[in-house]
């Protein structure tokens, strides 16, 4: 990574690193408790692809916000403008052209 981390890119690290400890953590007091081998590590690994999954929209949550951050800032990119992002006005957008009342011919 790039330059200093953000307040957000922070938090989502502390989430993401709680929720791997809690994969660890879970399922060591489940077989303290008495609970099965197999049934831990059941637990344990459905922990560990939530903790995944959430992890993913996280991140893709985070690049979301900080491609609109820096929209707001510069503007559109220009290689995001495409055939629903023109600009300008005019004859040029499609529809009918009716041109007055020229004959056609």
């Amino acid at each position: 990574m790039s330059g200093p981390r953000t307040t957000a890119e922070d938090s989502v690290t502390d989430v993401v690193r709680w929720a791997a400890f809690s994969c660890v953590l879970v399922p060591v007091v489940l077989l303290w408790y008495g609970t099965s081998l197999a049934g831990a590590a059941g637990t344990a690994v459905g922990l560990a692809a939530v903790t995944a999954v959430c992890r993913l929209l996280l991140r893709q949550s985070e690049r979301g916000a900080t491609r609109l951050r820096q929209e707001e800032l510069h503007g559109p990119s220009p290689r995001r403008r495409g055939r629903h992002h023109r600009t300008g006005t005019g004859a040029h957008r499609g529809g009918r052209h009716t041109g007055g009342n020229t004959p056609v011919g």
